[in-house]
């Protein structure tokens, strides 16, 4: 089968909050025919804005996936746009920001496949290859664990715990298509529990943190009024963030994932192994 790169059709124009700053961010995504997904800071001189995507740009993955360039220049909390990107195939854009961090929308990454899906997508004549696992290859620290396995398709299990009075041990199992994505994953939203945020607020992180983008876990359940979108949403949650942790390959992946209370530091290591491939 063979796998053309894509684009979008035409430029899209967001507005939204950044979870950790708290500042408003200006977002334009471009079309793009070749150069693969690049970040142009353009709160930053000329010489000093772009950031390209790839493994080796990762940093300081304790919180969310962030990449920098040569001058040490970064974009934050880029996992949720890149699992709209994964889903949806998108392999060239510029995206344009005036911050240093990604929208965080409502904490989830539906919004960012409804705005692409509503300009359109468009094939370009450049072919890609894809990564096609063919031997098992696995990451492990300490708790957390991925191995990602031959398979005839792209798959994802996933599995949660937490030594927790509500939240315990959760675990899921998704083919990763746009249609079980939209439905079953892309609606699932980041969360903290409610201990971490005073840590949080201190160190500069979550100042833009509601209960509107992000789900917070209490003793007993969620302060969020309306409750969960799923009861398991915490596990999609994760399932979202590892789509597009490895998006930072920016190539389709044939393979199954098993990820057993992972998280950006093992997902970019794996990326690290993936890239020999």
């Amino acid at each position: 089968m063979i796998l053309k790169r894509k684009t979008i059709k035409s430029e899209i124009i967001y507005e939204g909050i950044g979870l950790h700053k708290g500042e408003n961010i200006k977002l334009k995504l471009i079309p793009s025919t070749f150069g693969g997904i690049v970040f142009k800071r353009m709160d930053l001189p000329i010489e000093k804005r772009i950031i390209n995507l790839a493994p080796e740009n990762c940093f300081d993955l304790m919180r969310g996936t962030n990449i920098k360039n040569e001058y040490g220049e970064g974009i934050y909390t880029i996992e949720h746009f890149l699992s709209a990107l994964a889903v949806l195939d998108i392999t060239d854009l510029i995206v344009e920001i005036d911050g240093n961090e990604l929208p965080i929308i409502d904490g989830s990454a539906l919004e960012f496949v409804n705005l692409i899906e509503k300009v359109g997508i468009v094939d370009l004549e450049e072919e890609i290859l894809p990564i096609v696992i063919k031997e098992p290859i696995f990451v492990s620290k300490e708790e957390s664990h991925v191995v990602i396995l031959p398979y005839d398709g792209y798959k994802i299990t996933y599995g949660i715990k937490f030594e927790h009075t509500f939240l315990k041990s959760q675990m899921q199992e998704f083919e990763v298509n746009l249609e079980t994505y939209k439905k079953e994953i892309g609606r699932a939203r980041t969360f903290c529990f409610d201990y971490e945020i005073e840590y949080l607020k201190s160190n500069n992180l979550a100042l833009g943190g509601t209960l509107e983008n992000a789900i917070v876990i209490e003793k007993n359940g969620v302060l969020n009024p309306e409750g969960l979108r799923f009861e398991d949403e915490f596990v999609r949650h994760k399932m979202l963030d590892i789509i597009g942790d490895l998006k930072v390959m920016n190539r389709p992946i044939k393979g199954h994932v098993i990820a057993i209370k992972a998280g950006h530091f093992i997902n970019a290591e794996l990326c690290k192994k993936l890239k020999k491939i």
